[in-house]
């Protein structure tokens, strides 16, 4: 009797997927040709590189200000700061890759914007969903270095902006949050009652160095690694089914092993975008098969039965996502250390 391969299909953002990995925005998206490479190692979906703010705006005096404090997005900006023109393809240009990659390929285009405030981003927004882009992907990221800004200002910044973009496009949305809220689950919530149909966690900023020969800050660009999902399986764990949203886990997704606990822990969808830069768009062929092998293995037959199966609300011990589990795994360790 032959073994029964399982059934790998999902949904995201009511997007209809031959299976979970996504890639995620990277220089991966920039050509036509990277992006058939993708789709045929296996790919179910493509979030393609951001539009940026300053790209709609122009605001030299706004880009300087973000430069200056060092304010790095992720992995795709490593070739936008410090130099607006290496980066930038303009906005009209982004349009019609949205239309070039929709007539090219079969996968679901998932635009990109990144920025904060409304303004232009609302007109882009349109427009890319005019491009025939399946959904968007709203990268919200700014550095609150003025200290009269209030945390509860921020955040309200954020809900508008999902709101009225909500409003005005009949695509679904993603929304692309980091780890530093006060209070995450709260900020969850209110993105998703905004009109967010998804959260996807985490999003990566890379910081500056000190370059000390030449006293001058320069980027530093680091590729994630598999030890970065904790963070973010912790979280996913915890929401899961908390918050009315569909989850994409970003961060960290090395191998199928990650893509399983990816999905264990109660998201639709793991994006990847460090492993295929660093291994080729073809990587995406072995992380599905190790994904496959493992649930075959396990006796897993679909995705929809692997999905939160080790969330906070399935486990017999909820506890160890929070804080109560912090001294057993302090006492734990103590134990390992010599008398």
């Amino acid at each position: 009797m032959s073994e029964m391969i399982p059934d790998l299909t999902t949904t995201y953002l009511g997007l209809s997927l031959k299976n979970p990995l996504v890639a995620s925005a990277s220089p991966l998206s920039r050509t036509v040709d990277s992006v058939r490479r993708l789709e045929d190692a296996g790919v179910a979906a493509v979030v393609v590189y951001s539009l940026f703010e300053e790209e709609i705006t122009h605001d030299s005096l706004e880009l300087d200000h973000y430069l200056e404090l060092g304010a790095h997005s992720y992995a795709e900006s490593i070739g936008y700061f410090p130099d607006l023109a290496t980066y930038s393809v303009g906005p009209e240009r982004y349009l019609e890759h949205i239309e070039q990659l929709k007539a090219a390929v079969g996968l679901p285009i998932i635009g990109s914007l990144n920025g904060v405030s409304s303004g232009g981003w609302i007109e882009y927004a349109q427009r890319i969903e005019e491009a025939g882009a399946d959904a968007l992907e709203l990268n919200i990221y700014y550095l609150p270095a003025n200290t009269d800004l209030t945390s509860s200002e921020l955040e309200t910044s954020y809900f508008n902006l999902v709101r009225d973009m909500r409003t005005e496009i009949g695509i679904p949305i993603a929304v692309k949050l980091s780890p530093y809220f006060t209070a995450l689950p709260n900020m969850a919530q209110r993105i998703a009652e905004a009109g967010a149909n998804g959260l996807v966690l985490f999003n990566r900023f890379y910081q500056p160095d000190f370059d000390l020969d030449a006293l001058c800050v320069i980027p530093n660009l680091q590729l994630s690694a598999s030890s970065e999902l904790r963070l973010r399986l912790r979280w996913i764990a915890m929401l899961y089914s908390r918050i009315q949203a569909d989850f994409a886990l970003t961060g960290g997704v090395h191998t199928g092993q990650d893509v399983v606990k990816a999905i264990m822990a109660g998201a639709n969808v793991a994006m990847t975008a460090s492993e295929l830069l660093a291994n080729g768009a073809e990587r995406a062929t072995g992380l599905l098969t190790e994904l496959r092998e493992w649930m075959m293995e396990h006796e897993y037959g679909s995705i929809a039965q692997l999905r939160g199966c080790m969330s906070q609300r399935a486990v017999a011990e909820p506890a160890a996502f929070e804080r109560a589990n912090y001294m057993k795994v302090l006492g734990s360790f103590n134990k390992t250390i010599p008398r």
